[in-house]
């Protein structure tokens, strides 16, 4: 990249292929313009809202993601993060370990995941796997999304559709994010969706932090709107160090690693080098991302 910087007359005009890992390069159109030979970006992870797709195909170029290399370790995060903040156990390990614990509580709880409801928002790859774990937790599984499911891949998880998304934030004792960052989706959920959830209520968001009104989020914690939130991700990333959602304890912080394991790593890898090579040899595309 930084041969490309110092030398864009000379450099420019040989890169066929751009690969974005964390969000980088930028894809602009000053980078395009000096890209005349550009064939394809291929963007490590599933989510392109830092991509202006419009703009990127508008100079002939494809582009493709690597959706099924994030789904499941995603999904184990999304798991993970409700079942850490059900039972408290980020609050439990450090009663456990602090110098000044003298004895363990008996009035320490935490809620049951058995039998409880859990409201899954974004119904694509990685919330249709949230649901699969869910269902082995045997949890009541609710879910909306723009495009209802078939029959058949509801009743496989045991998943009831919810054509208002209002009537899945009052009935459910957890509630996921697991949707794309669109500018439909953008504060999804404010201080009136906060205000529908029951009081005993979790969120997990392991989508994007746009997804959430933070402030809104912060009073809701604050003054017991809802029970406690679990959050692989945020806006900005990382927060403000004095930023309130860092001192409450009903809050569950991870620094985005829904898909940070060896094996989903590797496999991006994998599917990013597939696809640029299937571009350059005027072959299909696996993970195309199509312009809708």
């Amino acid at each position: 990249m930084q041969d490309l910087l110092e030398n864009k007359t000379q450099v420019g005009p040989k890169i066929q292929a751009a690969y974005i890992w964390n969000r980088k390069p930028a894809i602009d159109q000053e980078l395009l313009q000096s890209l005349p030979a550009l064939k394809i970006v291929a963007n490590a992870g599933a989510g392109l809202d830092h991509l202006d797709l419009k703009l990127i195909t508008s100079f002939g170029v494809k582009v493709a993601n690597t959706p099924q290399a994030v789904s499941s370790p995603t999904a184990d995060m999304g798991m993970a993060l409700l079942l850490a903040a059900a039972r408290r156990v980020v609050e439990g390990h450090q009663l456990a370990t602090s110098p000044d614990t003298k004895n363990f509580s008996t009035n320490w709880l935490g809620q049951e995941v058995t039998g409880s409801t859990l409201g899954i928002i974004g119904m694509g790859s990685i919330g249709y796997k949230v649901a699969q774990r869910a269902q082995a937790f045997e949890m009541n599984i609710l879910y909306h999304n723009r495009k209802r499911r078939k029959s058949e891949e509801e009743e496989a998880v045991g998943a009831t559709y919810c054509e208002r998304l209002d009537d899945l934030l009052q009935r459910s004792d957890f509630v996921m994010l697991a949707m794309s960052l669109t500018p439909q989706t953008q504060r999804l959920i404010g201080r009136r969706e906060l205000r529908l959830m029951k009081p005993t209520a979790i969120l997990v968001n392991i989508g994007r932090g746009l997804l959430v009104d933070q402030d809104a989020l912060v009073e809701a914690l604050q003054t017991g709107v809802i029970g406690a939130a679990a959050l692989d991700v945020s806006y900005p990333e990382p927060l403000p160090r004095d930023h309130p959602l860092l001192k409450l304890k009903n809050v569950t912080l991870t620094p985005h690693i829904g898909s940070a394991t060896h094996q989903a790593r590797w496999q991006m890898m994998e599917n990013l080098i597939g696809s640029i090579l299937a571009s350059l040899n005027g072959l299909p595309i696996p993970n195309e991302v199509l312009l809708k």
